[in-house]
């Protein structure tokens, strides 16, 4: 156990100071993901700062007619709210498709966006990595690479993004909202996390000392046809070899509007415009989803152990819009066969 000081912020200005008084310390909310970064000696952080307690806990209607969900709003709580359950269906099914129903209670909304890949050499301090200590080398990519990337990737890293709720707000084209010493701003999803590139210890686009506070989501919710599959090695409790969140809007069988995003392929929500730009004006058909899917895969690369992904992910795609366009969304995440 390592030694560290523990306060408690007061409110978000009084977060904001103490983090920027401490640059080593590190917030801490549920603490689903950082407690065990602490315990495999990745995060020594000085000081944690306990925001469990800011006003940051509601889910409330915009006058724009979308919905404002605080950084601290737990996960279960989210999935589970009339609000996301009516107008969000695919973000609920998205966050009971991830962790336990224990973990899901703990976890919060801005932490899900922050937590940290789980790429077993990034946890395994005796082995080098990029994303641990730049500049150190990437193991996976001649190591054992099976749940690793296949888009976005560098030669510093090919970890991916484990979230399953951060696929679908790529998709929704959620906004964060975040707070720091220069006062508040938006980020628009697509722009909140980072491909690796030659940084891959930045995981997101937040400034030094800056603070989630909230996730707006748009008014439109695509609350009729909509699926998200999550395909893994055991149907619970684990994470996605690969994840599909699929959203369409119907004018009887020509799609007006499509949204597709990707999880456990690359170091973030994989989400690509141009696939779902060929979709608008198409009849609903398997062939339209096909093509939509190579588009999307267009530069997919695998490695020694997961070239299977680019495959995967192709079959994963063109299912979760066929779910979508009949909508009949998955009922349950799917277990790979080895």
């Amino acid at each position: 156990m390592i030694n560290f000081q523990y306060t408690r912020a007061t409110d978000i200005p009084d977060a904001i100071r103490q983090i920027a008084a401490d640059p080593a310390a590190k917030f801490i909310a549920g603490g689903t993901n950082l407690i065990d970064l602490m315990k495999d000696d990745v995060e020594r952080p000085s000081r944690l700062i306990d925001i469990s307690r800011l006003p940051l806990k509601t889910i409330e209607e915009t006058p724009g007619g979308g919905v404002l969900i605080g950084a601290l709003v737990p996960n279960s709580d989210l999935a589970y709210h009339p609000l996301i359950e009516q107008r969000y269906p695919l973000l609920s099914n998205s966050i009971l498709s991830g962790a336990s129903q224990q973990l899901r209670n703990m976890a919060s909304t801005g932490g899900n966006l922050l937590q940290r890949t789980r790429c077993s050499y990034f946890y395994d301090t005796v082995t080098p990595c990029n994303k641990r200590e730049p500049g150190s080398g990437c193991s996976a990519i001649n190591g054992i690479n099976r749940g690793h990337a296949i888009l976005g990737t560098s030669e510093a890293c090919i970890a991916t993004h484990p979230s399953d709720m951060c696929v679908v707000l790529a998709a929704l084209e959620a906004k964060v909202h975040v707070a720091g010493p220069a006062g508040s701003r938006v980020i628009p999803f697509a722009d909140f996390h980072r491909l690796p590139g030659d940084t891959p210890h930045l995981d997101t686009n937040l400034h030094k000392h800056e603070i989630v506070t909230g996730v707006e989501l748009p008014k439109k919710g695509f609350e009729t046809n909509y699926s998200y599959l999550k395909i893994r090695d055991r149907l619970s409790y684990a994470f996605a070899l690969t994840s599909v969140a699929a959203a369409l809007e119907l004018d009887g069988d020509t799609i007006k509007d499509a949204r597709l995003a990707v999880g456990g392929v690359a170091h973030k929500p994989w989400r690509d415009t141009a696939a779902e730009a060929g979709l608008i004006g198409q009849r609903v058909q398997q062939a339209a989803f096909i093509d939509a899917s190579n588009l999307l895969l267009r530069e997919a690369k695998g490695y020694s152990h997961n070239a299977f992904k680019v495959g995967l992910a192709h079959r994963a795609i063109v299912r979760t819009l066929s779910q979508a366009a009949r909508a009949t969304p998955q009922s349950q995440s799917v277990k790979t066969i080895r």
